[in-house]
């Protein structure tokens, strides 16, 4: 058995974010399942880059409300206790909405893949 510390949270790099986000990580990529997992922490109207990632990605919503869109679908809101799977190599977005903070737990296992910056415009075009 392995007792880690916690490590300090970090502000998202604003190539993948728009907003202020927040990121404990969990853990990283150990040998041999690989998972990574973090809490990423959305400040309202924060949201992620237009990203995919190999092997897929899960969320787990532990608080707050949020919106989630897979490319060419609707924009969907989220709330606490919500699971959101996107497949290997889906490209996707994900953030709090304009009036509330959103956290949800990241469980990926490969590479993630960042594109374009989410504009204002596909933002607001939520529910």
């Amino acid at each position: 058995m392995e007792l880690r510390s916690k490590q300090a949270t970090v502000k998202g790099p604003g190539d993948w974010f728009t907003g202020d986000v927040w990121i404990d990580a969990v853990t990283r990529g150990a040998q041999p399942s690989h998972p990574n997992v973090a809490v990423v922490h959305f400040t309202p109207g924060a949201r992620t880059a237009w990203h995919s990632h190999d092997g897929g990605q899960t969320l787990y919503v532990t608080e707050g409300a949020g919106l989630v869109q897979s490319r060419g679908e609707g924009v969907v809101e989220v709330r606490a206790g919500d699971v959101i799977h996107t497949p290997d190599g889906e490209e996707h977005w994900h953030g709090g909405t304009p009036d509330r903070f959103m956290t949800h737990l990241s469980i990926t296992s490969g590479e993630a893949h960042w594109g374009p910056h989410v504009t204002d415009e596909e933002y607001r075009a939520g529910p």
